[in-house]
């Protein structure tokens, strides 16, 4: 399924680049994070327009939806930036940002920084690591639920159920002291989704549906496609050479992910911010096991081995 780069493997705790390196790569920019902000909000403004107001005409709106669709859905990647704190210098902004992405795409940036955390702690440890509680698909059934997004929506509305009744037990990630933010945050989010309804249904316009629900859903499955790539078919241990893949891929893919296809880098240095991770994977790419090109061959990989 990937390409092997070398056979010893590399712990989170093995220092591959140099104190001064690392120090060059950690650099964070309000400005590279305000212009790749721009540019995925034009894009999805652009296809946006186009999609809603080219409904009679499907050979410019189909595309455009899908556009707009996976634009809207990869604002998770922005999430992701943000709750890591690497999407701008400020954190200030990271926050309020990672807020309003989560919103657009149907995260709760209040939540998943706890959740990401301990999966970044615990890749691919049974038990600890949170995003094993998914069990990745193990026929093509099972594929097909998941890149449909059908699991997905399905966990969101049971992670929310559980957030904004603060059904919280079974979340260790998430302390007694961060319980009344998350909740609190949660059911904010609920109350802009209510917002959004409560107004579409006064002026009798599908809004909702036409700007964010079905658009989401159209979006969610090449959003899946890509999240899959990440650690599917990877080792289940703290290697980090060979627990994470790296999918080369296309640049547009790559601007509205927010260089998230460079994943192994990612993960083995959470603190390098999006705009560095290119010139990242360039020092790192040797040290890596799990590097593959484009998410179709991937994809076709995992399906193939179910066979």
């Amino acid at each position: 399924m990937s390409t092997t780069i070398m056979s010893s493997g590399i712990s989170k705790a093995t220092k591959i680049l140099a104190v001064e390196e690392l120090k060059d790569l950690n650099v964070r920019s309000n400005w590279q994070g305000l212009v790749r902000l721009t540019g995925h909000l034009t894009i999805m403004g652009t296809s946006g327009y186009f999609w809603s107001h080219n409904l009679n005409s499907w050979l410019i709106a189909l595309p455009m939806l899908v556009v707009y669709g996976f634009s809207l859905a990869a604002m998770f990647a922005l999430v992701h930036e943000c709750v890591h704190r690497t999407a701008f210098a400020n954190n200030r902004l990271n926050d309020a940002i990672a807020w309003i992405a989560g919103v657009l795409s149907g995260y709760n940036s209040t939540y998943y920084r706890r959740y990401h955390k301990w999966h970044h702690r615990y890749t691919q440890i049974e038990g600890k690591d949170p995003e094993l509680e998914d069990p990745k698909p193990a026929n093509f059934r099972e594929y097909l639920r998941e890149i449909s997004g059908f699991n997905w929506w399905n966990g969101k509305i049971k992670t929310f159920y559980r957030l904004v009744t603060g059904k919280l037990d079974n979340c260790p990630y998430i302390t007694e002291n961060a319980k009344a933010e998350v909740v609190l945050s949660a059911r904010l989010q609920l109350a802009v989704y209510a917002g959004a309804i409560a107004v579409s249904l006064l002026f009798h316009q599908p809004w909702f549906i036409i700007y964010w629900l079905l658009p989401l859903a159209v979006g969610q499955p090449i959003l899946r496609a890509i999240l899959l790539a990440e650690h599917t078919g990877c080792s289940n241990d703290n290697n980090s050479s060979t627990n994470t893949r790296t999918t080369l891929t296309w640049f547009p893919i790559k601007f509205l992910m927010w260089n998230m296809p460079f994943h192994a880098e990612h993960h083995l240095y959470p603190s390098i911010p999006f705009h560095a991770l290119p010139q990242a994977h360039q020092q790192l790419k040797e040290h890596f096991k799990v590097i593959d090109k484009g998410y179709i061959r991937v994809n076709q990989n995992i399906v193939n081995s179910f066979l």
